[in-house]
């Protein structure tokens, strides 16, 4: 019988640092077929977790930036101060 899955938050830094682990397994090329197959398979399902959490933290921010009022009007995000100050002269 499966085992219901209870929506349990992702610690995106546990799963990045156990992704490194893996990678670097692999990258040194000393584990066997099977063993290399299976950590591939972990190494995807922790790449798909982390993308994961950072779609969800992505919509919390484009929530957060929303503003008061204008439901479909996100408020750009810029990599830099130099680009907010540019954005900012155009107005």
């Amino acid at each position: 019988m499966a085992k219901a899955r209870t929506h349990q938050p992702i610690d995106f830094e546990k799963s990045m640092s156990e992704l490194e682990s893996v990678v670097e397994q692999l990258e040194r090329g000393e584990l066997p077929l099977e063993e290399s197959l299976r950590a591939f398979e972990r190494g995807v399902a922790l790449t798909r977790t982390c993308q994961s959490a950072l779609s969800d933290a992505e919509q919390k921010v484009e929530q957060l930036l929303k503003r008061p009022g204008q439901e479909d009007s996100v408020v750009p995000f810029s990599n830099s101060p130099a680009e907010a100050d540019d954005s900012d002269a155009d107005h």
